[in-house]
């Protein structure tokens, strides 16, 4: 992970995002892309040169600017290379362009928590970054004074279109250290008894060469309660959750899971793209 992105609108939600991916990128050596996007309707913007003479844009950009300067002054952002990114685009889903342009490895952002993804920093916009996004997408929660990774969450139905995915979560809890807990959530419209739940994990994962995990089979009246409780249970410092694309994130595992895990989760939530 040598490349993070970090929208920012410059509220106190992107902030927490911005210092824990400070704390990432001092660690691990890596550069930072503060990128601010200005949602200008697309015909104030000159199509070539992406800038624009009008007054309304200049201001905007003028402030962004300061912002940014702001920002850039931080004690936590000393010694780290953070590159200052305004752009012009009439959805916030276009940051997928951005991440391909830049070579992003993952993208870290700020949520309000428990009032959720529609009122998610830069409005609604920000549920399309997770539903777009081909990386990793990392939402925090509150500020983080140390931001460690010992025990993280990786919830799945364990089929065979999960696999990416935790073959992702498992390369990142290395990366961090970290112990993996395997979790099926079982419900009464969706049961398994515990000696099928755990072979079918087991034979999901018997040829992966990642070791420091374990395996939870979880009840529950919901997939999406099963997951909070079970993450509490263990103090969790992550959960990780899979998400089919332009299906969204209230189609991950298959099925109908709602928009409740990053909503209501008190932790920090990464995403990866069936």
């Amino acid at each position: 992970m040598k490349k993070i992105l970090v929208p920012t609108d410059f509220s106190k939600e992107a902030e927490n995002a911005l210092k824990v991916a400070a704390q990432l990128a001092r660690k691990h050596d890596a550069e930072i892309y503060l990128l601010h996007m200005l949602e200008l309707p697309l015909h104030q913007v000159d199509a070539l040169s992406g800038h624009s003479e009008l007054p309304e844009a200049m201001f905007f950009m003028k402030l962004a600017h300061q912002k940014f300067e702001e920002t850039l002054a931080k004690d936590y952002l000393e010694g780290i290379s953070v590159h200052e990114t305004v752009d012009f685009q009439e959805s916030f889903a276009e940051i997928k362009n951005v991440c391909k342009d830049k070579g992003i490895d993952m993208i870290i952002m700020g949520s309000h928590g428990a009032s959720g993804f529609k009122e998610m920093f830069i409005g609604s916009n920000a549920e399309k970054v997770v539903r777009s996004s081909e990386i990793p997408v990392l939402v925090i929660k509150n500020e983080h004074k140390e931001f460690k990774i010992s025990n993280f969450v990786f919830a799945s139905d364990f089929r065979k279109d999960s696999k990416e995915t935790y073959n992702q979560a498992a390369k990142l809890a290395d990366y961090f250290g970290a112990t993996l807990h395997l979790v099926l959530v079982n419900t009464a419209n969706n049961f398994l008894t515990s000696s099928e739940a755990r072979e079918r994990i087991q034979d999901f994962i018997k040829d992966d060469p990642f070791k420091n995990y374990t395996v939870n089979i979880y009840n529950d009246k919901s997939v999406e309660s099963g997951i909070l409780n079970f993450s509490h249970s263990i103090n969790a410092d992550l959960i990780g959750i899979s998400t089919h694309g332009r299906q969204g994130i209230a189609h991950f595992f298959n099925g109908s899971i709602s928009e409740d895990i990053v909503n209501h989760a008190k932790r920090p939530v990464i995403t990866f793209k069936i």
